[in-house]
């Protein structure tokens, strides 16, 4: 997987569209132009392809961060797709388990639904997280607190990944500045803010 290849050279349905001139670095650094949601009419695959493949950004590439939850997803399916493997299987078989994550799911399992922590719509409603289209590629994990800190430990190099030196180096590597906006440096998804952080520049920073 290169960061300096177009998104199209690892989705060919995007060649010839405004995706020839954004980089998987840009989708990874919020830099790609592309909006925080999914349209809602948008329900699938062939329709998300379509809309991709029709859409112009307002800026160029890598001059302005925007967070797009379109943009993680296109990391996502860029990932797998550059493992030769789907998306479910890259973190299921892969990233999952070589972080020690047992209690980490893309669909929780029948067994573990009593667990499942809820959510509130706008009539007060309890709901859980709706998945749309490229969802479990933008924010499909489900998690327990003693999984999220371990993860935590894993990118502070604090746990040791039963000798895995290739994901603590990818790890690592996500941790790596590409973007200023304002205050905050824009990593691979990461983000940092430089300590001491006032409350206005950590509020600015978690506005998106």
């Amino acid at each position: 997987l290169s960061l300096d290849q177009s998104v199209s050279h690892y989705v060919p349905e995007l060649r010839g569209s405004s995706f020839d001139h954004v980089s998987v670095l840009n989708v990874g650094t919020h830099t790609s132009g592309l909006q925080l949601f999914m349209p809602e009419d948008i329900k699938n695959t062939t329709q998300l392809m379509a809309y991709l493949k029709a859409w112009k950004p307002a800026d160029a590439a890598g001059t302005h961060r925007v967070y797009s939850n379109i943009g993680t997803g296109l990391l996502g399916m860029i990932a797998a797709k550059s493992l030769g493997v789907s998306y479910e299987d890259a973190i299921e078989k892969t990233l999952l388990p070589q972080l020690g994550m047992h209690h980490s799911y893309l669909k929780v399992p029948a067994d573990q639904m009593e667990n499942y922590a809820w959510g509130y719509n706008k009539k007060d409603e309890p709901v859980h997280v709706n998945m749309e289209i490229l969802g479990n590629e933008a924010y499909g994990i489900k998690t327990t607190s003693s999984d999220l800190l371990r993860y935590v430990q894993a990118n502070m190099g604090q746990l040791k990944l039963d000798a895995n030196a290739k994901m603590q180096q990818a790890l690592t590597a996500t941790h790596t500045g590409y973007f200023k906006s304002g205050e905050i440096t824009q990593d691979l998804m990461w983000e940092q803010l430089p300590y001491p952080v006032s409350l206005p520049n950590l509020l600015t920073g978690n506005d998106m």
